[in-house]
């Protein structure tokens, strides 16, 4: 079998420049802090971050995007996070604003092997712009295609050594889906339990999904 469990060292060597990578969480719950902590500390840059979010000042995606690591950042909001706003004005930072119901589905669309998704979100607004517009029964529908990644950063409450997730409550949020969605996938446990410990009815993600796993105490 695989050995998934590496270290926080193990993992920054993996992520190189110019990266797409998937971070879940909703404001900051459920993100992967000390992965994004381990990033902050090589020279990797131009990255594309996807995310539900922009996060806060000092405070998860947000210390990428104050370090200027971050080229793109996709999400479905920014407000939270003057710095982003502030780059994106001065062009220093491309911002790809996509609804939060339908990033979620881009991604679900990805990971599920979809050509695509049809919504009424966003049509005849600036959402529309450069989309195909499909009309069914009357109605008008954007056509919205799926959104995949290289990497997937996530944040396991327990996770065992083949790779079974289980998350705490809301922190569940994003996760689940971008494991299904990138290349190459690594779990930030905040506790690793031998195989066998975690009920499998309690399972969210599977180890199929799962390439690595880093213990979340480590600095």
């Amino acid at each position: 079998m695989k050995r998934k469990l590496i270290s926080i060292t193990e993992f920054a060597a993996k992520i190189q420049s110019g990266m797409s990578i998937m971070v879940g969480g909703f404001m900051n719950i459920g993100t992967p802090t000390n992965l994004i902590d381990a990033i902050l500390k090589t020279d990797v840059k131009d990255l594309t971050i996807i995310c539900n979010d922009a996060g806060l000042p000092g405070v998860g995606v947000g210390k990428l995007i104050e370090a200027g690591k971050v080229k793109t950042l996709i999400a479905s909001h920014i407000g939270l996070n003057p710095i982003a706003g502030d780059k994106m004005t001065k062009g220093e930072m491309e911002v790809i604003l996509v609804p939060q119901g339908t990033l979620a589905e881009r991604i679900r669309s990805a990971g599920s092997g979809l050509g695509g998704f049809l919504t009424p979100t966003g049509f005849g607004t600036m959402v529309q712009e450069g989309k195909k517009v499909i009309e069914i029964d009357g109605k008008s529908y954007l056509l919205e295609k799926p959104l995949k990644a290289d990497v997937a950063l996530l944040l396991g409450h327990r996770v065992d050594k083949k790779g079974n997730v289980v998350y705490n409550k809301t922190t569940r949020n994003f996760n689940p889906l971008m494991a299904t969605a990138c290349e190459l996938v690594v779990v930030e446990a905040r506790t690793v339990v031998e195989m066998g410990e975690i009920d499998p009815d309690h399972v969210v993600t599977p180890h199929i999904f799962i390439d690595y796993i880093v213990e979340g105490k480590q600095s």
